[in-house]
């Protein structure tokens, strides 16, 4: 069982960056994939990006185009997401995820966090 808990959102300007954290309960963290995602309103849940237990495995949505940044530390059962150079569009409530398998698909990953609010004003 993993339990995981959001932090870092808020109200940010255009331009401007964000780090979110992600918390982790249990003693297994260290052996699941870390995953990234984000839904706006009205829309489905995106990828954004996710990273395996070793830290160097690292993959990304096309669509962000090098503007975020996923890495874990293990020792603290966090996992982290810097954004940078946000725009309006990224405006969203942001959730990750805990599963074993590698994945872009939301469906494959076992447990998420209750979500934090990034509003990016224009």
């Amino acid at each position: 069982q993993v339990q995981l808990v959001e932090s870092g959102g808020g109200l940010v300007q255009a331009g401007g960056s964000l780090r979110l954290s992600c918390a982790a309960s249990g003693r297994t963290f260290s052996t699941y994939v870390m995953g990234w995602f984000r839904q706006a309103p009205g829309k489905e849940r995106e990828f954004l990006a996710a990273i395996r237990w070793s830290g160097t495995d690292t993959y990304y949505a096309n669509s962000l185009k090098g503007r975020f940044t996923i890495s874990r530390d293990n020792a603290k059962n966090t996992v982290y997401l810097q954004m940078n150079s946000l725009k309006p569009g990224d405006t969203a409530v942001y959730y990750c995820a805990a599963g074993l398998v590698t994945s872009t698909r939301a469906t494959t990953y076992d447990y998420w966090g209750q979500g934090t609010q990034v509003t990016v004003s224009s």
